[in-house]
């Protein structure tokens, strides 16, 4: 698999993992996916993570799935900007995500935030994934 797209790859594991009813996933530990799970976790989408060493030496991210009556809380997890097409809006201009049902999250001047924080902050930025 490339890595060409490390926060592309960390949503697909998530996908991945609730596809199979699993608690926890990880994935290799980097500034951007933390911050993306903060706001996955502050929106309460996940339970949490944690970073965790493996044997080899390396850090990763633990993600705490979280389910409600068995199914996933993350119905709908997807990229929008990608390496080969980024997708950037203006605060805005920021994608409603199901009516304001779901989330976008957006790599700001100010940090990674929900489109929420965004606007409220008044500043746009790149558009990385959407979640529902």
């Amino acid at each position: 698999m490339s890595m060409n797209d490390p926060l592309g790859d960390m949503l697909t594991r998530i996908r991945n993992a609730q596809l199979r009813g699993k608690s926890t996933v990880r994935t290799p530990a980097s500034k951007l996916r933390a911050w993306v799970l903060d706001v996955l976790k502050a929106e309460g989408y996940i339970r949490g993570y944690e970073e965790v060493k493996t044997e080899a030496g390396h850090t990763e991210l633990e993600i705490s799935l979280k389910y409600f009556e068995g199914a996933p809380v993350i119905r709908e997890l997807a990229r929008v900007s990608k390496p080969g097409r980024r997708v950037y809006a203006g605060a805005k201009e920021l994608p409603q995500v199901r009516n304001g049902l779901g989330v976008s999250i957006v790599s700001t001047p100010r940090g990674v935030m929900s489109d929420a924080a965004a606007r409220s902050a008044n500043v746009g930025g790149e558009v990385l994934c959407t979640v529902f």
